[in-house]
């Protein structure tokens, strides 16, 4: 999928596996600025066409490498704004072989807002998606769209037009800019009736800025999807950055060099289109054109999925692309963990969100094995913490980390100490109490043959936690290895676990 943006040209080469799964092989930027290009007369100069059409042949290159089996090009504002668009389409086929499409701004609102559903579990919220040269915004009801505008601003064009030179901007510039985004906003009168609703920010100007806050905030965890802030940090921001030349921008910790130029004209955008809808927090959404470009031509969906969807294909997508075990016993002790979830959880009053974490915990707990066995709870952490997946926000992605690889308190506690920021108070207690619970869970079928058919659990007298199981063959392994975790399992619920086959 390549992206010809207005700042930027992206490339993503994507591998489909035989089930279905997928994920990204290579990726490639280039900072085209094509907005700030156009001549005075509209016209993309020659010169930059045959730039633009050299990187794109280094991008096919890559992709014939990689043995893509189709490539699926498109452009977007600065190329559709462009006087002499049709020249340039038919010139870059011609020097590349690529027919690139020429995408509206409503088809730019479409493919991003396809992008954050497959991604997110977002029911209500405005999506804004700031380009170089447009913006989208779009209304998202119950997970369906109702509204979207495309305007001809972006964070290149925006600096151009406001002759942004490298220097600090004056605050008058600065309200200038924001004045004019703001009546361009006024014409579209559903944006300012629906206060209060999250904005979901996608584009390189919200993700630059979460990068910088990140960085200045020591936010643990690197990961951008998903990552939130108030909207008074927005404003924040734009007043600090505002404030600085270029060159002082380009030596920021966590700000890319090629964004510094134009990253205060983007955030003005951003701010203007916060107020406007009366957004109290942005939630960045990391996926973008290039994602909803792979979904609509690799994965199309029945419909719009819904949140719990998303999580449930990230599931899938992980444990295809990472077969640490057999589906059967992830089944097994998905189904086994539940049981004892839903007969302790409200005697030890933890919160229903939890078996969602537990849910996913218990069919991911073994994906780490397929680095290698030894360890393989400590890659299992590892991978849930790095590898790309969607459904749940950050914290919930380390609590159901921290339950899939349960190996005791104390390495618990040494795989939360750089998170700390991310917890609530009781997190790290109830995490330990679920990844015990998923431990006793996986010893009930460490065979791994689905021998239990049923199972009743009962606490009895002494504090015990009986467990009767309906079994197809005996079970000595599964009790040996009950026995084996009941010391530690008694710590967390204050409960001995002993298993009986009727």
């Amino acid at each position: 999928m390549i992206d010809i943006g207005s700042n930027t040209v992206r490339l993503a080469v994507y591998q489909i596996l035989e089930s279905g799964a997928f994920r990204v092989i290579d990726q490639g930027r280039w900072p085209a600025r094509l907005s700030q290009k156009l001549t005075a007369e509209g016209r993309l100069p020659l010169e930059a066409v045959a730039e633009l059409g050299e990187v794109l042949r280094h991008f096919r290159r890559i992709c014939r490498m990689h043995g893509a089996d189709s490539i699926r090009a498109v452009a977007t504002a600065a190329i559709r704004q462009a006087a002499n668009r049709q020249q340039v389409l038919k010139t870059l086929y011609e020097e590349t072989g690529l027919e690139i499409e020429l995408l509206s701004g409503e088809d730019e609102a479409r493919l991003g807002s396809a992008a954050m559903l497959r991604t997110m579990d977002v029911e209500d919220g405005f999506i804004v998606d700031i380009g170089g040269g447009s913006t989208e915004i779009t209304l998202l009801r119950g997970r369906e769209i109702v509204s979207s505008v495309s305007f001809p601003i972006g964070c290149v064009n925006t600096a151009a037009r406001f002759g942004l030179n490298g220097g600090a901007v004056p605050a008058h510039v600065l309200e200038a800019i924001t004045a004019d985004i703001r009546d361009r906003l006024q014409r579209e009168a559903w944006i300012t009736r629906h206060p209060g609703l999250p904005l979901v920010g996608l584009g390189g100007t919200v993700r630059a800025l979460a990068k910088l806050r990140q960085r200045n905030d020591e936010y643990p965890y690197t990961n951008l999807h998903g990552y939130e802030m108030t909207s008074q940090k927005i404003d924040t921001a734009l007043a600090q950055l505002a404030q600085l030349p270029v060159d002082k921008r380009r030596k920021l910790p966590g700000l890319s060099k090629d964004r510094a130029d134009v990253i205060v004209p983007g955030l003005a955008i951003l701010v203007a289109v916060a107020r406007a809808c009366k957004s109290p927090r942005l939630v960045v959404c990391g996926a973008g054109l290039r994602d909803g470009l792979f979904y609509e031509t690799c994965l199309p969906p029945d419909g719009t999925p819904t949140a719990h969807q998303v999580l449930e294909e990230s599931i899938r997508n992980l444990t295809s692309l990472y077969p640490g075990a057999p589906g059967g016993h992830l089944n097994q002790v998905q189904r086994l963990a539940l049981k004892l979830y839903d007969r302790l959880a409200p005697g030890a009053q933890i919160p229903a969100p939890w078996r969602r974490l537990l849910d996913a915990a218990a069919r991911l707990f073994r994906i780490g094995a397929v680095i290698d066995f030894n360890d393989s709870a400590d890659h299992t952490f590892y991978l849930l913490m790095h590898a790309h997946w969607n459904g749940l926000p950050h914290r919930e992605m380390l609590l159901t980390a921290a339950i899939a690889s349960y190996r005791g308190p104390n390495p618990l506690r040494r795989k939360l100490a750089p998170y700390r920021a991310l917890l609530e108070e009781g997190d790290a207690e109830t995490a330990a109490q679920l990844g015990s619970l998923l431990q006793l869970a996986a010893a009930l079928d460490r065979s791994e043959s689905q021998a239990i058919t049923s199972l009743d659990v009962s606490v009895a007298k002494g504090s015990r936690l009986q467990l009767v199981a309906a079994a197809s063959h005996p079970l000595p392994v599964e009790r040996m290895e009950v026995d084996a975790l009941a010391k530690e399992f008694k710590k967390c619920w204050g409960l001995a676990p002993a298993l009986t086959v009727r």
